[in-house]
């Protein structure tokens, strides 16, 4: 049984008579939406198609949190919009959308993109908007309540705490906040509540006083873990997923449970724990926020819906799995398309079955299960040339079936090019542009023969694909003798040396395949060192060294003019100078920052111990420019708490606008420790 059904029959179980249930999902547009968060779209989705399967009337809700406060501007959003961070504490919906003029807002650029993307999967959500919700004065009512029980939701809230409560603290407590309608952020503060709970005074940190009624006024959100059950009391919810974090014990779901049931009497969904998405190669849990994501939309650039459908499927919402940017991404489309070849032919067990139905959504549509590995090594070969790719495969082919047509094969094709040129150019093949002598000459003259051998065979020979086969393992017994007992060594070591003088890498596609797909001519003269090399062959050569060198050449920096001169400040004493402790240290490391878009952690030696500093130089030295040089650091400076991280001192460095920022390095011959007079 798949696990979804699993989770339906529960639902089923708490309420059998329910004329149609309801499975939400829920995000934030804090940024672009990425592909953790789309997991609790797809875990939502499977149990819709669950109870549906059990002929029960089923929906997806998903909710828009864009009432929810902006906490931080995303790395990507600053680098178009600078001025950004006015607006934390805004609502995303009233926050400007930084992209341009269409759409009007933050929210709606976020929403629209990941809207637009969710069309391609062939998904259907009913949307809700929380803007729309609270202002409209839907959950008035609810707030209401909420305040009401402000002292019992505090309780409830306290006993999942490990401290405890400040005195004071439960008299003072209001699960809701209130938007300022004059600086429009949330940054108020409730000062006193009428005794039906309807009226409330509050300040803001703009200096704005006022009075809040509960009854008309509804620009105001209340608290995360009171918001999420009166939303499932409101909408009828019986199941949502959440992260691991929400679903950790005394986690969010715990504590919005009790409040779902002893403040709003309603029992909470069933809940699904899931685990965080990766990307194999990468590490750490991608955000929205972050700026460092990735989208649907971005997937959908080297996965077909259905396959990506498929991954979340087949695997158990609280068990990992990542999607591939490597060569890891033709397994997968490997054993997608051996299951979903099985569904179609009737052969697949129960569970492959399941798999294979939740990630159809377009009735109808049959999938072309052209292998991507071949798209792949093949496509590249020919520069995706359709005809040739066409020929290709009609070359190759063992059965009728496996004579793929153009239009068998695009949609593939372009996922496979797309993959090759911008995620794993390294698996490119293309053939090499001259003759690589710099590898037939450390060959040996047996090794070179093996290569004369090959050249004359395909040069005068007609064969089928396993005449050339057999030919390419017999060449080097014909050479070395068969009774070689390292024969299979030998035949090893042929074949790279074939790899390399083509596609200038020792493993490619299966060398008989790609030799019996290709046109001779395009590779056949690569194989010919009867003659010595030509001019042209030099010059190519010479040009993509040339190449190598600018390509690896340091970026050159463009600075301005210089800044104006400033006026020498203010005359000190000698005692005031010698107060600072300026001293020669030793850079031993230089460590990034997490969501610190200039600073290094820099661990330095100072002649006595190590100690930390944080220096906003990222943008103008590289890690490897810094490890092992001596600075000048003033060591006495009081330690302040920067992007997270303690700093102990401050390095010294010249910044203007004709050289940017130049750090003070000092000659290795300078002890650590020495101080600076």
């Amino acid at each position: 049984m798949h696990w979804s059904d699993k989770i339906a029959d529960r639902i089923i179980r708490r309420n059998p008579d329910k004329e149609e249930y309801v499975c939400a999902a829920g995000i934030s547009p804090s940024g672009s939406i990425h592909i953790g968060n789309f997991r609790d779209i797809a875990t939502s989705l499977f149990v819709v198609k669950a109870l549906q399967r059990k002929g029960k009337k089923a929906r997806l809700l998903f909710s828009w949190d864009e009432f929810d406060r902006l906490r931080k501007v995303p790395v990507n959003v600053a680098a178009v919009r600078d001025d950004m961070e006015q607006y934390i504490g805004f609502p995303y919906s009233d926050v400007p959308n930084p992209f341009g003029d269409e759409p009007a807002t933050y929210a709606e650029y976020f929403e629209a993109e990941f809207e637009e993307s969710i069309k391609k999967f062939g998904i259907e959500m009913d949307y809700r908007y929380q803007t729309e919700m609270y202002r409209s004065g839907k959950y008035a009512e609810h707030i209401i309540t909420a305040l009401e029980k402000r002292g019992e939701i505090f309780d409830i809230l306290d006993s999942f705490r490990t401290q405890d409560a400040q005195e004071g603290e439960r008299e003072a407590y209001y699960p809701v906040s209130i938007y300022c309608p004059h600086c429009k952020k949330d940054t108020t503060k409730i000062t006193g509540l009428s005794d039906d709970c309807k009226v409330a005074t509050y300040t803001c940190e703009c200096g704005h006083e006022g009075e809040f009624d509960f009854t008309k006024d509804f620009n105001c959100k209340l608290a995360w873990k009171i918001d999420w059950p009166m939303r499932w009391m409101y909408e009828g919810v019986d199941f949502e997923p959440g992260g691991k974090d929400h679903a950790s014990p005394g986690g969010s779901y715990d504590t919005s449970r009790v409040i779902a049931e002893k403040i709003y009497g309603f029992q909470a969904p069933v809940f699904q724990g899931y685990e965080f998405i990766g990307i194999k190669g990468t590490t750490g849990k991608m955000s929205g926020s972050s700026g460092l994501n990735l989208t649907p939309d971005t997937l959908l650039k080297i996965y077909e819906p259905e396959v990506i459908l498929w991954l979340y499927s087949k695997t158990e919402p609280n068990r990992a799995f990542d999607f591939c940017f490597d060569d890891g991404i033709l397994r997968q489309y490997f054993e997608f398309d051996k299951q979903y070849n099985a569904y179609k032919d009737g052969t697949a067990n129960e569970k492959v079955h399941d798999v294979i139905e939740n990630s159809l959504m377009f009735p109808g549509k049959e999938i072309k299960t052209v292998p991507m590995s071949l798209l792949a090594q093949l496509g590249s070969i020919v520069d995706f040339n359709v005809p040739m790719i066409e020929v290709v495969f009609e070359k190759i082919a063992s059965t009728q079936g496996e004579i793929y047509k153009a239009e068998d094969f695009m949609d593939r094709l372009e996922l496979a090019k797309y993959w090759l040129e911008n995620c794993a150019p390294e698996n490119a093949n293309k053939l090499n542009p001259y003759r690589d002598f710099e590898t037939f000459n450390t060959l040996d003259d047996q090794a070179k023969e093996c290569v004369a051998k090959l050249y004359a065979y395909m040069s005068t020979e007609e064969y089928t694909m396993d005449e050339l086969n057999t030919k390419l393992y017999a060449i080097p017994k014909e050479v070395y003798g068969e009774d070689r007992e390292d024969i299979k060594q030998l035949q090893g070591a042929f074949f790279k040396s074939v790899y390399k003088m083509l596609i200038g890498k020792e493993r490619g596609p299966r060398l008989y395949l790609f030799l019996y797909a290709i046109e001779k001519e395009r590779f056949l003269p690569l194989l010919d060192f009867s003659y010595p090399q030509t001019e042209e062959e030099l010059a190519l050569i010479q040009a993509e060294k040339e190449a190598l060198v600018k390509a690896n050449a340091p970026e050159e920096k463009v600075y301005g003019d210089p800044d104006p001169v400033q006026p020498v400040k203010e005359e000190i004493q000698l005692d005031d100078f010698n107060k600072l402790d300026l001293r020669v240290c030793k850079i031993l490391k230089c460590q990034e920052i997490r969501k610190a878009r200039n600073n290094y952690k820099l661990t330095l030696f100072d002649g006595i111990k190590e100690r930390v500093i944080v220096s906003s130089i990222k943008n103008d030295y590289k890690p490897e420019e810094l490890v092992g040089k001596k600075i000048i650091v003033v060591a006495n400076l009081a330690p302040a708490r920067l992007t997270g991280v303690e700093s102990e001192g401050m390095l010294l460095a010249a910044t203007n606008n004709a050289c940017g920022c130049q750090v003070i390095f000092v000659d290795d011959i300078v002890p650590e420790g020495t101080r600076i007079c």
